[in-house]
This record gives structure tokens, sequence and C-alpha cells, in this order.
């Protein structure tokens, strides 16, 4: 068998393509939450805290300035403002991914309990109705 025709059979798998589709949507949905962290949740929090544009929070670590050609060299700096929003778009896409997981299991219920079979008569049960039913005749 061809590598390409075992690539063939390996891509084409049900589980292949369904990841495929779920990387797809995930990708979108990171896109759509990232602009609800950056344009409409963080903007009112950083109102409520003075007007700070979280995205713009960061820590120069050291300034920016011209080197030996003059050309300049950027400054150096830890943008914790960014991390921050990274952390909150974590938060929500973790929580819809729980509710998403939840919603599902609650789909997939436990099969309704088997009838409970009654236990087997012993033998001489059997034997002592057997008795009675020749009596009866």
């Amino acid at each position: 068998m061809g590598m390409m025709t075992e690539f063939r059979e390996f891509a084409m798998r049900g589980n292949v393509i369904d990841l495929a589709v779920g990387v797809v949507i995930g990708g979108a949905f990171g896109k759509i939450v990232s602009a609800l962290v950056d344009k409409v949740i963080m903007p009112p929090i950083g109102l409520l805290v003075g007007g700070v544009d979280f995205s713009k929070l960061a820590i120069t670590l050291k300034a920016a300035h011209a080197g030996p050609d003059g050309k300049e060299i950027p400054a150096v700096v830890l943008a914790y403002g960014e991390f921050l929003n990274a952390v909150i778009q974590f938060v929500i896409i973790a929580f819809a991914i729980f509710l998403l997981v939840k919603a599902i299991n609650r789909l997939h219920r436990a099969p309704a309990p088997a009838p409970e079979v009654p236990p087997a008569t012993p033998e001489d049960v059997l034997l002592l109705r057997e008795i009675r039913d020749a009596l009866k005749k």
C-alpha cells in the first residue's frame, strides 16, 4: 500500500475530520472571545478603575535609545496588560467549554437500568411444585 493511499485513509477517518472541524471552529471562537474581551469587557472595567486601558499596561525595563550607528533601539517592556487580557480570554473560553461539555453530558444520559431479573427458583422448590401438581391430577 502506497504512502498516499495510507495518508488518504488516515485523513478520511471520521475522528480526524471532526478534529479538523473542531480546530477551525475553536479558532473562530477564540477570535470572537478576544474581541469580546478587548472591545466589550475590558473598556468598562478600565473605566471603573479610573480610565485605565488594560491592553496598554506595561512596565518599561529599559527605555528606547539610539544605538551607536544612530538607529533607534526599541524599549524593552513587560506588557502585563496584554497578559491580563489573555488570562480573562482563557477564563471565558474555559467557562464556555465547561458549559458545552456539561450540556453534552446531559444529553448523553445513562441508559435506563435493565429490569431486575428475579432469582432462579431453587431446585427443591421446583420438585415440590412438581409433586403438588402431580397430586392434583
